[in-house]
């Protein structure tokens, strides 16, 4: 769960609202005839960038001023995108009528109205690669694959342009700002920032590559300092901000964000904090991390053949430094996982995969952990990701939907978004790293996608590998539970909306159904659901809650020996 999927749930909240809109404007578009023809040039100056550069240019097109067009990419921005491959200084890309775009598929489409528009150059860099590929891809910059606010990408200033029916239209747009450098938030108290090198992965990539941790430290850890703390490692997407929102401040709040915190079962950062500081609170250490891909924001905490190893790098790099940074019990009973959606997946796989280093996982609306039910895909059986066949046609298979069960975005459609956002799986998004993660390297050096992202038809050389590979974690655990199930026993704890917005909850049903009918031993732990109409990001407690949760499962796994525990003080 944690912060991050905090920041999920109002993230989900934005992507419908988003999908709304671009379906509706989509519908008023494509309705109409050509309005224009519509073209506009592109270029950096030779005194901004003497070099040639490769990479990804977009064209960013809102409805609304006061803001840069790229800072609205979670709004309602229409996004056209081109490769580049060593473009030089002062030479111009165009994009036209014939370039793709998303939610508007082409410029012809844009109905007549005032617009204000950017431009965008997405840098990558050349790595090459100790299985023997070369690729190009964005270098994250510690922005968590963010191409409209990464360090060092160029953008031009904001036009306003007027579009008429029946007029051409051409402008210029010149790439004269760098994106400067991320400001890393500095060390508190309670919040203390880390930074390595991984060699693992600096190896795998022919190119430096980080790791990071943003860690909390309970009420008089500076006080008590022959105290050993449990720890919970906090799965989910790349963020710098604080455990939890974790505030010792008590900043005023929106009614949005109230009423999206009363409706989620949130507290406010500073009401968290109240919570951590308080007497009979559990003292722990709560550790989240930072591990960016070339791919995405997340590497998913484990080792591929496209992202690198990334499982190995985390287990053998990053937690060794934080437990001889920090004070933390390194024994498995006091060590947590958590997380939710991307950070569910994650937090299930580090508990099986490492099942005598963490001792307990608390998995929250977790992405496919049964590829059965890949969203709504059978990957194995089902030949088609984007259509259903039917007796008289074919019906198009959902990807997003409301918790009332309005369809607002299908498959098909995403793997056309993505398609805009980025090439060969380079878009930053859901389905890239699936690829990325689950799947093997194609000849070209980029992932093997799952499906054609034209025609939806599944490469099932593609879902056997990824099953076989281990990373469908309900085949895992039916195909090792001889050997797993007396190491998981009582440790795995499941929680999902019956409405999750990506149609999450079918699988975490088809890993009830396998775990609650395991024998020799029984798993033991449990499945709650979210009833009725819960989506994505749901939750049944409070962050703090969880927290009490988890540290008296700790305490009650404290071999006899080690108790009374140092680590319950007031």
């Amino acid at each position: 769960m944690r912060n991050i999927n905090f920041v999920l749930t109002r993230w989900i909240e934005k992507v419908i609202l988003v999908l709304f809109s671009f379906s509706s404007l989509a519908g008023s578009i494509y309705a109409q005839q050509d309005t224009s023809n519509i073209r506009f040039e592109i270029s950096f100056p030779s005194e901004l960038q003497k070099q040639s550069i490769t990479g990804r240019i977009f064209l960013i097109i809102a409805t609304k001023d006061g803001t840069e067009p790229r800072l609205q990419m979670r709004s309602d921005p229409v996004l056209f995108g081109i490769d580049i491959n060593q473009l030089k200084p002062d030479v111009t890309v165009e994009i036209n009528n014939n370039c793709p775009g998303s939610p508007v598929k082409s410029l012809r489409n844009l109905p007549a109205g005032n617009y204000y528009v950017q431009a965008v150059l997405n840098i990558y860099t050349e790595f090459h690669r100790s299985d023997g590929h070369t690729i190009w891809a964005h270098m994250d910059q510690w922005e968590g694959q963010k191409f409209y606010k990464s360090p060092g990408n160029l953008i031009s200033d904001p036009i306003k342009i007027s579009i008429e029916p029946g007029v051409s239209n051409f402008y210029k747009l010149s790439l004269t700002k760098v994106i400067p450098q991320i400001e890393l938030p500095q060390n508190t108290p309670y919040v203390k920032y880390i930074k390595i090198k991984s060699e693992l992965l600096s190896k795998f990539w022919g190119h430096s590559f980080y790791l990071g941790a943003t860690i909390l430290l309970p009420k008089g850890y500076d006080t008590h300092p022959d105290v050993y703390y449990p720890v919970e490692y906090i799965q989910g997407h790349f963020s710098l901000n604080p455990v939890n929102g974790f505030s010792t401040e008590n900043s005023p709040e929106s009614e949005e964000d109230r009423q999206r915190r009363l409706r989620n079962y949130d507290e406010t950062g500073y009401e968290y904090y109240q919570a951590w500081k308080s007497e009979n609170f559990p003292r722990m250490i709560l550790v989240t991390f930072q591990h960016p891909t070339p791919y995405y924001d997340d590497s998913y905490a484990v080792n591929s053949a496209n992202n690198g190893p990334y499982g190995d790098a985390i287990m053998t790099e990053l937690i060794p430094y934080i437990e001889k940074s920090f004070r933390i019990i390194s024994k498995s009973y006091a060590r947590a996982v958590t997380g939710g959606s991307t950070g569910g997946w994650e937090t299930l796989a580090l508990q099986i995969y490492y099942p005598d280093f963490f001792g307990g996982a608390w998995v929250f609306y977790p992405d496919p952990i049964d590829f059965k039910q890949y969203g709504v895909v059978n990957i194995y059986d089902d030949d088609n990701a984007f259509f259903l066949k039917s007796t008289w046609g074919t019906m198009e298979r959902p990807m997003y939907r409301t918790t009332t069960g309005q369809i607002i975005q299908t498959i098909r459609e995403t793997s056309y978004s993505e398609s805009v956002l980025g090439s060969k799986d380079r878009s930053g998004e859901q389905l890239a790293i699936w690829d990325a993660t689950y799947g093997p390297v194609g000849e070209d050096g980029y992932p093997k996608p799952l499906w054609n992202p034209v025609t939806g038809k599944i490469d099932h050389t593609v879902s056997i590998y990824m099953r076989d590979h281990g990373y469908d974690l309900r085949y895992y655990l039916e195909s090792n539970w001889s050997s797993l199930g007396s190491k998981l026993k009582g440790r795995l704890h499941f929680y999902c909306g019956d409405m999750d917005n990506l149609f999450l909850n079918l699988a975490v049903y088809r890993m009830e159904d396998f775990l609650k009918a395991t024998k020799d031993p029984h798993y033991d732990g449990y499945f709650e659901y979210g009833r009725p109409l819960k989506g994505h990001g749901w939750h049944p407690m409070k962050n703090y809650e969880l927290d009490q949760m988890i540290g008296q499962y700790i305490l009650n796994n404290t071999p006899k020996d080690e108790l009374p525990v140092k680590w319950m003080y007031k």
